[in-house]
């Protein structure tokens, strides 16, 4: 167990501890360890995986991991990391989000096996607390002084300012952890190194409570930063969610295959659960041969596997193939072809029995009909993978897949397709 540790400091994966070697001692057996996890939104995002998976290294060590859903915390909302004060949502909206957050962990987490997992939500404890019992049990424990000086809050007195609603934050995240301490026998809190100011505000209060022999641990993640100097999980459409139906698996999927070569080895260090040999492998594979991106294919597979099945993961691979000439477009479910064609350039302007000509000006692979005749003269035009050889050629409905799209390819890459509306 305590080789745990060696593996996520070969990893890069350790921030911060409270001190590393009382923490070996006690993983010699099986400890007790917690991340919390807000509802900020109706799903977790990819910012979310590294200590979500942590979570999971540590169960799959024998650990006894919880995953707190923040559903009092949610209604508050963390300063860490913000230059701003989050808008406070209704209680109904995060008590829908903390069921749909709790609904997202099944993926990563065993609840059912021998070592199963425990879901808490801090508003089972925090709810029934007065504000009298709060500032007396807690708020008694908290120099002022000393959180002035936490970085969470030393940032925002420094540009906007802060409520007392935000700067109460880390009293109850706090709570939660003397709460588990006392409750579960929890002895380490891990979270991404955002959290440290709070970890150390539940450590104090533990101390401060239970008394100086009490034993607990903090351990932070480092944020992932990417070399572009670009906000990690976010693209030009957004974040990257883990709800499917925020941010569709095939999307999920290319976000991961179009990790920049720089970023690679540290992603695959961070993200992937394979063991670090077989991580150092694949970097080596990829940095021998950059253009057959080992490094992304390799992640991009894990982690789809891990978040939407390995049925989605393979149907993504296939259309991913397909799109391009080198497998059966037929074959690709209707939801996969949605997907990957989703950022596909579109047209309506053609219908059944339009000429092939027509339909390539029509969705821009040429911007003549010179163009697209001479396209097809020199070989380079393609209905749904077949070259097309006859200048007059026309779309016929036979070739509709799923009875309403043709894709059309100029060359090796560019494509579109025709929504025929048959």
């Amino acid at each position: 167990m305590t080789d745990l540790l060696s593996d996520l400091e070969a990893r890069g994966l350790i921030a911060s501890s409270t001190d590393l070697g009382a923490l070996a001692e006690s993983m010699a057996e099986p400890i007790t360890l917690y991340c919390g996890f807000d509802p900020t939104a109706s799903s977790l995002h990819v910012g979310n995986l590294v200590p979500l998976l942590l979570l999971r290294r540590f169960q799959l060590a024998g650990h006894k991991v919880i995953a707190l859903v923040g559903g009092a915390t949610g209604l508050i909302g963390d300063p860490s990391g913000r230059s701003t004060e989050r808008n406070l949502n209704t209680d109904d909206t995060v008590a829908d989000w903390v069921n749909r957050v709790r609904g997202q962990l099944q993926h990563f987490l065993d609840f059912d096996g021998d070592n199963p997992a425990t879901l808490v939500s801090n508003l089972e404890w925090t709810g029934p607390m007065s504000a009298i019992e709060f500032l007396r049990d807690v708020g008694k424990h908290f120099s002022v002084n000393a959180m002035l000086g936490k970085e969470s809050i030393a940032a925002r007195l420094n540009g906007d300012g802060i409520s007392y609603t935000e700067f109460s934050y880390m009293l109850l995240q706090s709570m939660d952890y003397l709460h588990l301490y006392r409750d579960h026998g929890c002895t380490l809190q891990v979270g991404g190194s955002d959290q440290w100011g709070n970890i150390t505000g539940g450590l104090d209060l533990i101390r401060k409570v239970e008394g100086p022999e009490s034993r607990a641990h903090g351990l932070t993640v480092p944020l992932v930063t990417k070399a572009d100097g670009t906000k990690f999980g976010k693209t030009a459409g957004g974040a990257i969610w883990l709800d499917a139906e925020q941010t569709s698996p095939f999307a999920f999927y290319q976000f991961w295959l179009n990790t920049d070569d720089r970023d690679i080895a540290n992603m695959l260090r961070f993200f992937s659960l394979r063991p670090v040999s077989e991580v150092e492998e694949v970097i080596a594979a990829g940095e021998a041969n950059p253009a057959s991106r080992a490094g992304q294919r390799a992640l991009a597979a894990e982690l789809t596997d891990l978040v939407h099945g390995v049925e989605n993961r393979e149907h993504i691979e296939a259309a991913s193939a397909a799109l391009f000439g080198r497998g059966d477009l037929a074959a690709l479910p209707e939801t996969i072809w949605r997907q990957a064609t989703e950022d596909v350039p579109t047209t309506t302007a053609v219908s059944a029995g339009a000429t092939v000509i027509d339909a390539l000006v029509a969705t821009g692979l040429c911007d003549s009909k010179s163009a697209a005749r001479r396209a097809i003269k020199e070989g380079g035009a393609y209905v749904n993978n077949q070259r097309v050889s006859e200048q007059e050629a026309n779309l016929d409905s036979s070739l509709a897949l799923h009875g309403r799209w043709v894709l059309l390819r100029r060359g090796k890459r560019s494509i579109a397709v025709a929504d025929l509306g048959v």
